[in-house]
């Protein structure tokens, strides 16, 4: 972060300055107060900030932004520290004039900010979204970290309901905005795909009338953004099923994880290749492969960067455990990326069988079981050898399946049941949300002795 004044940040939030002094660093966590740093007061469900302003200070944060006076205590004293702490990386963020891409969607955005970020990365100096700081907390905690070097930017932006991205994006003002699909996460909020195509679409809110949106031109949602009447913005599409995508990927082979394919633009077509599985992951290189192009790189740039990519370890990583082939995919769990997943196992080549294994999807309120009805189709199409199921909700996976397939709600019983069952040379997927805690069960079949 650059340096700020007290005076500068007081004035930009319409408050009173109590002294002035240089700010070079912002925090929410007192866990991490560098001296000169400004403690930001938040108030959460189980916690408020309000509380620890004084062993903030103590603990070397020359000031606190809060909304009241605190004894002893430096404060810029505001109405709402949460608006505020948005106002302020909001000013932050204009001082600087990267390329910034903002990208949000129901699944994959986190993968596809991470390509876009390799590939901009290839020339620029680029400042991107660390793990998963999506929100109205952690997206501005990325923001103060810019400065002036910064060339290029990609944040990501999530949401649970109604009006946060809009907040997000009216936060970090996005050159560049991607949207990776319209999915199901968070219908327990939005109640349908159309609510969650608004609430998406408020990423426009914060970028200017011409600045160019790409979006995925398979999603049936998405797709019909390009024919919209727009006095200025361009909308991009990519994809690999419509003929009409702007940046299409064709030729799809996989083959040892790595997945190589065509992307044909402009009249143009390149070889592209990236080291991960999926067609999902072609869709989120397509998207990469855009942003680049729109930020004004070479096709050689952006397909000498896509070969560097490394998945997560918690998110579709390949890996052997011994002398069985593991997908490990426990950081979250939608239809979509249930069926992404799935997908992923049933193009894997083993001499052995392929397994799944499906824990329930969290958040999905009255639509949990049509939904994981929905995903027991998938699995019937996929056609894995055997199905386990784990969770209340994934019994409807397993009754749908018409597979072979054993449910527990019990993870113990699970870890039993799938180690008497696996064998040498099998394929076996593990999917679920983070909350189901799958990578225990992984842990306990493939400890450092059996690996």
């Amino acid at each position: 972060m650059e340096k700020l004044l007290l005076s500068e940040i007081a004035g930009t939030l319409g408050a009173s300055c109590p002294a002035e002094m240089e700010i070079t660093e912002i925090s929410t966590d007192t866990r991490n107060l560098p001296e000169g740093c400004l403690f930001v007061a938040i108030k959460g469900e189980r916690f408020d900030g309000h509380d620890f302003i004084p062993k903030a200070i103590e603990s070397g944060a020359a000031a606190a932004l809060s909304e009241k006076e605190i004894e002893g205590c430096s404060c810029v004293v505001v109405e709402n520290t949460r608006r505020a702490y948005l106002d302020l990386a909001a000013y932050y963020r204009r001082k600087f004039s990267p390329v910034l891409v903002g990208v949000t969607g129901s699944v994959g955005k986190t993968t596809t900010k991470e390509m876009i970020a390799l590939v901009l990365s290839e020339r620029f100096h680029c400042l991107k979204t660390k793990g998963n700081l999506n929100n109205e907390i952690g997206l501005p905690k990325t923001l103060f970290t810019m400065d002036s070097t910064h060339e290029a930017a990609v944040i990501e932006m999530g949401m649970s309901d109604f009006g946060e991205i809009s907040r997000l994006s009216k936060t970090a003002a996005p050159t560049i905005g991607v949207i990776t699909n319209i999915g199901f996460s968070h219908i327990e909020n939005l109640k349908t795909q159309e609510g969650i195509l608004q609430a998406k679409l408020e990423i426009l809110d914060g970028m200017a009338e011409n600045a160019p949106l790409a979006v995925n031109g398979d999603d049936s949602h998405l797709a019909p953004l390009k024919d919209k009447p727009s006095a200025q913005r361009p909308v991009y599409l990519f994809g690999i099923d419509n003929e009409n995508c702007d940046f299409r990927g064709t030729d799809i082979e996989e083959a040892d994880g790595v997945t190589a394919f065509t992307v044909n633009y402009s009249g143009k077509s390149c070889k592209a290749e990236i080291p991960c599985a999926g067609r999902h992951n072609v869709l989120n290189a397509l998207a990469a492969f855009c942003v680049g192009t729109i930020a004004g790189m070479s096709e050689t740039e952006i397909v000498s960067a896509l070969k560097k990519y490394q998945p997560d370890g918690m998110r579709q990583n390949i890996v052997k455990k011994g002398r069985v082939t593991v997908i490990i995919d426990c950081y979250n769990a939608s239809p979509d990326s249930m069926k992404a997943s799935l997908g992923v196992l049933a193009g894997m080549k083993t001499q052995g069988r392929k397994i799944a294994v499906l824990g329930d999807m969290l958040e999905l309120g009255e639509a949990s079981e049509k939904l994981h009805s929905l995903v027991g189709e998938y699995v019937h199409e996929a056609n894995p050898d055997m199905l386990f199921c784990y969770g209340k909700d994934s019994e409807y996976i397993a009754k749908k399946s018409g597979i072979d397939s054993e449910f527990t709600d019990n993870k113990q019983q699970l870890t039993e049941s799938i180690r008497s069952y696996i064998k040498d040379g099998d394929v076996i997927l593990f999917k679920a949300s983070r909350g189901m805690k799958l990578e225990e069960v992984i842990d306990s079949l493939f400890d450092k002795e059996g690996e």
